[in-house]
């Protein structure tokens, strides 16, 4: 065997972060991944025009994620489209946070926001003020509701509810108060276009996950694509074995339920903290209506009982099928207990009521991602990064600021990389 070999179990980007950031600290790598490509949960299927398995959106603060992006050769201005913090909805009103320095931005835009009155862009500006001034830290058992308690509740339906909803896959009423300020702690305060919105413009396969093959397969890693690892298990002489293969050191960067299975003989307690965790679903509704155009690449529609989804996107002026349009669904458990069918109906008569069709919209696909991400309720016990000695855990329900976000499975998984690296050079040292 030899020396520094590290096998990373999971293909997302959690572990794509984690496979190449060790490979260029001099680590020979093993990727293992269950499914036939890297990508996990921001993958693209089918024949050409691809199905996303969901519509991610990143933001300027995701610097992390842009990095490694840039590492593995993607032209960050040509994949993704910029835009400035814009939350629109159909009949003209909404938030638009013109461009320069973010906080700046963001008190202009509610100012300038004519569907609100005075006294209600007074009580926002009031009430972010005071975030700041508690450097956006807040009880650990608060929910955003609660933190918001004293918001018009037309602010609630016309901004929290959606940013929350959008950053956290969690509603107002369950999602934790502490990870929301975090969220945007960064996007208000971390430099000019830290709030802009970064839309894919190729699918989300071509955004990181196969140039990102490309990359690792030129330094030489292996990448063990359709294999679902079997076993995990300590040697007596140090190290691991990973389906009878000896490693060094080993990164569980598969989902949360996978690594807990591999990791219960070994650390039972950790798999228990992540056998714990709930789960949100996302469901994306495709439709398509030839020559129909919206008024922005993304639109933010108002949810309802029978008005499932919260946001839009025309597919076309992102340059990837024209007249095809998806409306997102996030924290869409009711609507999965409902059926697909059914949120695939509601969702078409929500779209026909709430934007203008230059030809009436068909349903063309409903796609449900069941565990999309973990639920982000206040005092949250998330698993730790590190099991024990040589085995480090990334993914973005491992414990950390972020809620389940791109930028939070890239950040684990820099960090398992670099926690191992560390640890390594400790005990050569000694």
């Amino acid at each position: 065997m030899s020396a520094n070999t590290l096998a990373v179990i999971g293909g997302g980007w959690a572990g794509i972060a984690a496979a190449v950031t060790a490979r260029r600290a001099g680590w020979q790598v093993s990727l293992y991944e269950m499914a036939p490509q890297l990508g996990g949960r921001a993958r693209s299927f089918g024949a050409a025009p691809q199905f996303d398995n969901g519509q991610h959106i990143l933001i300027g603060a995701y610097v992390d994620t842009l990095n490694l992006m840039r590492t593995v050769g993607v032209d960050i201005e040509q994949a993704l489209l910029r835009r400035p913090l814009t939350l629109q909805y159909p009949d003209g009103s909404g938030l638009r946070l013109p461009p320069g320095p973010a906080l700046l931005s963001f008190a202009r835009a509610v100012l300038s926001n004519r569907a609100w009155s005075w006294p209600v862009r007074i009580r926002l500006l009031q009430a972010c003020s005071s975030w700041a001034i508690q450097g956006f830290q807040c009880d650990a058992s608060f929910s955003v509701r609660q933190l918001c308690h004293r918001l018009p509740q037309q602010l609630m339906a016309d901004l929290v509810d959606p940013l929350c909803v959008a950053a956290l896959n969690t509603p107002a009423s369950e999602a934790s108060a502490a990870v929301f300020l975090r969220v945007l702690k960064d996007a208000l305060f971390r430099g000019p276009g830290a709030s802009d919105l970064l839309l894919p413009r190729t699918p989300l396969s071509q955004l990181l996950a196969q140039p990102a093959e490309n990359w690792l397969r030129e330094q030489g890693c292996e990448l063990l694509l359709a294999h679902r690892v079997s076993s995990l298990a300590a040697r007596q002489n140090g190290g691991w074995t990973v389906d009878d293969k000896a490693f060094d050191r080993v990164i569980l960067a598969c989902s949360s339920v996978e690594a807990a299975r591999l990791a219960e003989p070994i650390a039972p307690d950790w798999a228990r903290t992540a056998e714990a965790l709930r789960f949100e679903p996302i469901i994306t509704v495709y439709l398509e209506s030839p020559g129909s155009r919206f008024p922005a690449p993304m639109m933010a529609l108002r949810e309802s009982d029978e008005a499932p989804a919260q946001f839009a996107f025309d597919l076309g002026q992102l340059g990837l099928a024209p007249g095809r349009f998806a409306f997102v669904i996030s924290g869409a458990s009711l609507w999965t207990e409902r059926g697909l069918d059914a949120a695939g109906e509601a969702t078409l008569a929500q779209a026909r009521k709430a934007l203008d069709w230059l030809s009436p919209p068909q349903l063309l696909k409903t796609l449900a991602e069941k565990r999309a991400t973990f639920a982000c309720t206040p005092g949250l016990q998330r698993p730790d990064p590190q099991l024990t000695a040589g085995l480090w855990a990334a993914g973005d329900y491992v414990d950390g600021p972020y809620p389940a976000t791109l930028e939070g499975a890239v950040r684990s998984g820099l960090a398992a990389a670099d926690g191992l690296g560390a640890a390594w050079q400790n005990s050569a040292a000694r």
